[in-house]
């Protein structure tokens, strides 16, 4: 809750910041019925609040800070609030590290909101006093906590000639809910990211020697994949450690451009990895046939790094600012994830369509496997199971993670059953970034190439005809000498 300060200087906000208590606190007052009765303007007057209550302090474990402003607004019948009234606010953001030192400025900015506001009874005499139910208003974020303590000092300037903060109602106090990350949860997080780097790491370079082993190229599917272990590597490394000594605000935007690589990258993975075990006459093994399936993905994800430029960008600068709090801004915003998601669902039209043609065509496939010899036999129904396999665990994962993104949206960070609480967010969290990492860690030990050598001698004579009529179920060649002829004719017969 905001403490009401008096400053009657003429020079307001140059050389003195408002304290709410302490030894040096401000001029306080109870109410604005006492500032009408000592004739104190609203321009004299300056909502204080300290970041956080007496006898805390702030950490920088917290990693950031994010404010939200509730207005307690009151009804009176000669100063009602008008029909899509905007209020106007002149903040100013301090920051010290020791209880006597001077306040420093960190960010002032002058920021409108619109108040969207709605009253329940009927406005009338007997409602007089009576407060609005008002929306929250977006008010700050900080994307670290480095200093112990900050403050805020708000004022609420007026202007009637040029209508400013005229018609925004009887205001009665401000209220700030802030949010931040649990330093204990930020300790798990930082000890699993130091944990899983290495583990990634270890299976990527074990991983790509096996590729480099082969006396072929890689193929397009093993790339992909090395690709995605990289991206994986990119969010694994914990480079939150020199947040901890360091001022970097720049820590969310980074989160969330290394977190939408990855995404991206997965979903690219999902559209190759169906479309290199078609088994059709398409020509595979190379990125270029599917730009159809991976333009989307790419669409999107600028549409989303440009909305998050635009808003968390804008805060390195200035931390009070919001993309939503202007019309333009609001339908700019509203462009890009339209324009996302859109794309999202077009990627996920192309993808059903591909899961059910290879299932399709495996199906038909399998019809073959009985007249293999043993040995064929069981490396083809090793590859089947493998894909069944990858793509029910895929299913799983992608649920999950919708699950956790729809549970997040939707609860208040913690569910309690009795005297037992369950922090549902931060396990959500922890889980579904292991589970993604586990997935990748499969994924490089299930498709890294097998080195044992099938021989022609079986090559020929499993199906009773050439080699042209072997199954071929992927492009990753699993032999030491790579594509053969075995390969082309694979392609033929699937062509006719």
């Amino acid at each position: 809750m905001s403490v009401k300060c008096i400053d009657v200087r003429k020079n307001h906000h140059k050389t003195k910041w408002l304290m709410p208590w302490g030894p040096n606190h401000c001029e306080k007052l109870k109410d604005f019925d006492e500032a009408v009765s000592r004739q104190i303007e609203a321009n004299d007057i300056v909502f204080a609040v300290h970041i956080p209550l007496p006898s805390k302090e702030m950490s920088p474990w917290f990693q950031f800070m994010l404010f939200i402003m509730q207005l307690d607004i009151a009804f009176k019948m000669d100063n009602d609030l008008k029909e899509n009234a905007e209020i106007t606010l002149d903040v100013s953001l301090a920051y010290r590290d020791d209880m006597f030192d001077d306040w420093k400025e960190i960010a002032h900015a002058i920021e409108i909101r619109k108040l969207k506001c709605t009253f329940g009874s009927p406005k009338t005499l007997e409602s007089e006093g009576r407060h609005y139910d008002c929306d929250f208003l977006p008010f700050m974020e900080i994307g670290s906590v480095a200093h112990k303590y900050y403050l805020l000092n708000i004022r609420l300037p007026v202007n009637e000639r040029k209508g400013i903060n005229v018609g925004i109602g009887e205001i009665k106090d401000i209220r700030l809910v802030g949010i931040h990350q649990n330093g204990g949860f930020t300790k798990v997080w930082f000890a699993m990211k130091t944990f899983l780097t290495p583990s990634i790491l270890i299976i990527m370079v074990w991983y790509w020697r096996r590729i480099t082993l082969m006396t072929r190229a890689p193929v397009l599917l093993e790339k992909v994949i090395f690709a995605l272990g990289i991206s994986m590597t990119f969010i694994n490394i914990p480079v939150e450690w020199f947040s901890i000594g360091f001022d970097w605000t720049w820590m969310l935007l980074f989160g969330d451009i290394r977190q939408g690589i990855f995404y991206a990258m997965l979903l690219s993975f999902w559209i190759i990895f169906c479309g290199e075990h078609m088994m059709d006459q398409n020509e595979r093994n190379r990125l270029s046939g599917y730009w159809k399936q991976v333009g989307p993905i790419a669409v999107g994800s600028f549409c989303l790094f440009i909305f998050d430029m635009c808003e968390r960008g804008v805060q390195l600068k200035n931390p009070f600012y919001s993309i939503w709090t202007t019309e333009v801004g609001t339908e700019l915003a509203m462009a890009f994830i339209i324009v996302a998601g859109i794309c999202l669902c077009l990627y996920f039209l192309f993808l059903c369509f591909m899961v059910f043609q290879v299932f399709r065509n495996i199906s038909g496939k399998q019809s073959s496997l009985p007249a293999m010899s043993k040995a064929r036999r069981l490396h083809y129904e090793g590859l089947i199971f493998r894909f069944k396999f990858l793509m029910l665990i895929t299913l799983a994962c992608a649920a999950m993670t919708v699950i956790f993104f729809i549970v997040s949206q939707v609860t208040e960070g913690h569910w309690k059953w009795g005297d037992i609480t369950i922090q549902v967010n931060s396990a959500f969290f922890t889980g579904i970034y292991g589970m993604w990492n586990l997935y990748v860690f499969a994924l490089m030990f299930l498709y890294a190439p097998s080195h044992k050598n099938y021989g022609e001698d079986q090559s020929n004579g499993d199906l009773g005809v050439n080699s042209g009529e072997e199954l071929q179920l992927t492009t990753t060649i699993t032999h030491v000498d790579g594509p053969t002829e075995v390969y082309k004719l694979a392609r033929k017969e699937a062509q006719e």
